[in-house]
């Protein structure tokens, strides 16, 4: 596939979903910024295509994400894609959710979230186009328990896409979120390790159970995120806006 844009942005593009659709775009022909917390992690990614562009950035720091922006717009022009992936989770219940894990995760998943585009949304005013892709996840769409600052998090995410895709509905920037279940990644192993600690289960039975969550009964590689953000950023869907597109299987 090939994009007729220039330059992306890609928060988290260290592991996981950030990773899959920093490659993605890359070979795609589009220059690439990737961002995280650990340049360790940023460097290997950009040690295998060239169109990657690693910066050590951290997305709940406003100072963080706009000296990401100069440095990065000023070596390879404005963004024209902004993906804004970079997020966190920890489970708890409710009662047990202490003051800082909650405006942790919010920092993170939704005002990380809101920071990472809103530098983006003049330049591509100007430039009369962009994609701006929020990945969410199928728990911004539904309730589950044990997660409840994430659930939140998420949920507020979809609404910041939906406020964006309507403020930006006469122009050709697109705003869309892409809400997965459970998806292979550095924190979905955390959550199995979570889970076997916790229960005393094995860990392939912590895993099944985790699959089972999602409609089709198996984890979600990242490249089908990847695939999904793709296409949003394609010609073909230019009238895709304000989408929080499920990606679990089943009905969400």
């Amino acid at each position: 596939m090939t994009l007729t844009f220039s330059h992306a942005l890609v928060t988290g593009g260290g592991t996981g979903i950030g990773k899959a659709v920093a490659e993605a775009l890359a070979a795609a022909g589009v220059e690439v910024t990737i961002c995280g917390r650990r340049m360790e992690a940023l460097e290997a990614v950009a040690a295998v295509n060239p169109r990657i562009h690693p910066i050590c950035a951290d997305v709940a720091d406003e100072q963080s994400v706009a000296a990401l922006y100069e440095a990065a717009q000023g070596a390879r022009g404005a963004f024209d894609i902004v993906i804004a992936n970079a997020g966190t989770g920890a489970s708890a219940p409710a009662h047990r959710t202490s003051l800082d894990l909650w405006q942790q995760t919010m920092a993170v998943n939704l005002t990380g979230a809101f920071l990472t585009v809103r530098p983006a949304i003049e330049p591509m005013r100007k430039a009369g186009r962009g994609r701006i892709v929020f990945i969410a996840s199928i728990a911004g769409l539904k309730g589950a328990p044990y997660i409840s600052a994430y659930v939140a998090s998420k949920h507020g995410v979809v609404g910041l896409t939906r406020a964006l895709a309507a403020e930006l509905a006469q122009t050709e920037i697109t705003v869309n979120a892409v809400c997965p279940g459970y998806v292979e990644t550095p924190m979905l192993e955390r959550t199995i390790a979570n889970i076997v600690e916790k229960t005393g289960r094995g860990e392939d039975a912590a895993r099944a159970a985790i699959a089972g969550d999602n409609a089709h009964g198996r984890i979600i590689a990242p490249e089908e995120v990847a695939d999904t953000v793709m296409w949003l950023c394609g010609e073909g869907a230019r009238s895709v806006n304000g989408q929080a597109i499920a990606l679990s299987g089943g009905e969400a």
